[in-house]
């Protein structure tokens, strides 16, 4: 045998191994600019692909998400509702004393609200529901825009992997259609990072800024890598300047927004960086939690792809000629977030969204790599231990997946009742004109006015025992948004006039009954009828395990349920 026919066999024999992405050679061959157009053979996934799939599961989610935070409904559903409609409830931080909300993040969702509200006119629940498609038409476009990009950037297989994350992960399944500024940053850093993978800089820092000054002021540190090494490798003063002028101009517009609306000149984002880090914040007065919460809030959202997340900068080293340095630039935010969030004492789980999906990415970067472990990489034949590493991966994939749907299947059965509830006064105009709704200690999952019909003159709450600060309708006599009520405090202090003092009053109440030994109001049938009554989880007598995830055949008989009511008061000549 010659020489040279041994040296070209054993480059034939490696060369699976170049095509397979695993070489430095391939990458860069797919970063040419006539390599990584998607026109040709080796362009990666087709935007087509992902953007069905995405679409359908962010449809799936805008009809049938939850409401997992009251911040959404009193500090963005219930202002939407207030600028189309001249009701609604205001919170302490849209007092114009305080301004620490911005109407510009309000004004982007009007764009798709007003319409859709000429529209359907009376019908407010189909307003909402087209917000939330438009929330997850953006999600859908980003996180297309991120597959094709790490497909060109890093192979096919790498981006079907985070592809199916981001469809079937609880946490994207949640947070791509939730009305919040987190989940804004989220959008923003899920596109600024794919730009930044197709080499596109001075997009990626514009869309940064944008995250940033529309979205949430705090998510700075999320963008940082990814903005530092833009400024680096770009033309430093094109890159710049795409970013000081978009800041520049988001600026502008949120203070022209903020000056509309609240009456005065004040700078919303301003205000919320001085509330919480110059002076004073006191946001632990809304509860707070141990360093452990937003790793096992992370497990929960994410279960075991969460944990090889963590893990990505163990294979760094295994990988470096796939990973490093862009993929690791990409990730990084992940662990920089995770350990700022940590150290906070009021802790959130939409403080985590923003890099929900780098999440995705960086755990299916793990699973990918696999076999790195096992390749040896002075011979060409693959070892039984790389073989099997390749065979785990979509074991391990498919295990993650299904573990991600139990955990959204148990939380929309488990907790989807309030919403469905609030539907049915649709069916009940029959309480006549001038009805008032009563809620008590439900008030945190009171899921907006767009629930609201207009045969109710008036929402109200009932004292149950809460001594927090709620939320008081929007008085036009005071000004409207530019009210600044005497009754708003930013020490979450209960003001006497939050409750309704005559229960009498209530014609209609919503109520969750738990089963406890004290007695619920719905049990009195002397004086309340059930109109609709839904099975609610509870979740203090629920194990852990069985609430968080669902286990067929076994999560309906180990949990305990409750039933979230829909009471209407018995008329007089019904008694």
């Amino acid at each position: 045998m010659s020489l040279s026919s041994a040296r070209q066999r054993r480059a034939t024999a490696a060369s699976p191994l170049t095509d397979d992405g695993y070489a430095k050679d391939a990458k860069d061959r797919r970063r040419r600019p006539g390599g990584g157009d998607g026109d040709g053979e080796d362009g990666g996934i087709k935007w087509f692909l992902p953007f069905l799939a995405l679409g359908l599961l962010r449809h799936m989610s805008a009809s049938s998400n939850l409401i997992h935070d009251c911040d959404e409904v009193f500090n963005y559903w219930e202002p939407l509702h207030f600028l189309l409609y001249r009701s609604g409830f205001q919170t302490w931080e849209y007092s114009s004393d305080f301004g620490l909300r911005s109407y510009l993040y309000l004004f982007i969702h009007a764009l798709v609200a007003g319409p859709a509200s000429l529209i359907f006119g009376e019908h407010k629940i189909r307003v909402f529901y087209s917000v939330r498609i438009f929330l997850g038409l953006i999600s859908t476009i980003t996180e297309t825009v991120l597959v094709v990009a790490l497909s060109r950037s890093y192979g096919k297989r790498l981006a079907c992997y985070v592809l199916a994350m981001l469809c079937l992960s609880s946490g994207c399944f949640f947070a791509s259609t939730s009305f919040l500024p987190s989940s804004f940053s989220m959008y923003a850093v899920t596109l600024s990072s794919a730009l930044f993978l197709l080499e596109k800089y001075a997009a990626a820092v514009s869309v940064a800024a944008a995250g940033v000054i529309l979205g949430w002021p705090f998510s700075i540190l999320v963008f940082l890598p990814v903005t530092v090494y833009s400024l680096i490798r770009g033309p430093f003063g094109r890159v710049f300047l795409s970013g000081f002028l978009t800041s520049v101009s988001l600026l502008v517009l949120s203070f022209l927004a903020d000056y509309h609306c609240y009456g005065r000149l004040t700078f919303s984002v301003f205000n919320l960086l001085k509330y919480n880090v110059l002076g004073g914040g006191e946001s632990h007065l809304y509860g707070t939690e141990g360093p452990s919460f937003y790793f096992r809030n992370g497990f929960n959202n994410f279960n075991f792809a969460f944990i090889l997340a963590l893990l990505f900068l163990g294979v760094v080293p295994f990988a470096r000629k796939k990973y490093a340095p862009d993929l690791l630039i990409v990730v990084s935010p992940v662990y920089i977030w995770l350990a700022f969030m940590s150290l906070q004492a009021h802790k959130e789980e939409r403080f985590l969204y923003p890099i929900y999906t780098l999440i995705c990415v960086a755990a299916a970067a793990v699973i990918d790599s696999f076999p790195d472990f096992f390749h040896d990489k002075y011979s060409s034949d693959q070892s039984i231990f790389e073989k099997i590493a390749k065979g785990l991966r979509p074991l391990i994939l498919g295990f993650i997946l299904c573990a991600s749907h139990s955990r959204t299947f148990s939380m929309l059965n488990g907790y989807g009742a309030p919403l469905q509830i609030y539907q049915h006064l649709e069916y009940h105009e029959d309480s006549g004109p001038g009805s008032i709704l009563c809620v008590g200690s439900e008030w945190h999952r009171y899921p907006s006015s767009f629930f609201i019909p207009s045969y109710i003159s008036e929402v109200r709450w009932i004292d149950d025992g809460f001594r927090g600060l709620l939320p008081f309708p929007f008085n036009e006599t005071l000004g409207g948004t530019t009210a600044a009520p005497a009754y708003f405090n930013n020490k979450n202090k209960a003001s006497e006039e939050q409750y309704l003092k005559d229960i009498g009053a209530c014609t209609l109440l919503v109520e969750l009954d738990l089963r406890r030994p004290y007695p619920s109001r719905g049990n009195d049938l002397t004086t309340w009828e059930a109109l609709a009554a839904l099975p609610f989880l509870d979740r203090e007598l629920s194990p852990a395990l069985y609430r968080s995830f669902f286990v067929p055949y076994r999560w309906q008989q180990n949990n305990v349920f409750g039933l979230y009511k829909l009471l209407r008061r018995l008329r007089t000549d019904q008694h």
